[in-house]
């Protein structure tokens, strides 16, 4: 387990070992498709795309959900922070 300190926050880090079935034809194209070797490597890359493409459907998802006061001025608030 490890631990990494960003802004006083601790993330815990754990690596899980687990026993999948995966076909055969699907793993040797996908490993061809983005040039990675070892399953591993082909796993993690598609875990880390699921997470990301949900991320991006979950903010999609807010969508005119989100109501700002009469007035706002978005343009102002980003001079702001530049």
């Amino acid at each position: 387990m490890l631990f990494y300190t960003l802004y006083n926050v601790y993330v815990e880090v754990y690596s899980m070992r687990t026993n999948i079935v995966i076909d055969d034809a699907l793993m040797l194209e996908a490993k061809q498709l983005t040039g990675l070797s070892t399953m591993k490597d082909v796993v993690n890359e598609a875990l880390t795309e699921l997470v990301q493409r949900k991320k991006v459907r979950q903010l999609s998802d807010l969508e005119g959900k989100i109501h700002f006061y009469d007035g706002y001025d978005y343009k102002a608030m980003r001079k702001l922070r530049s």
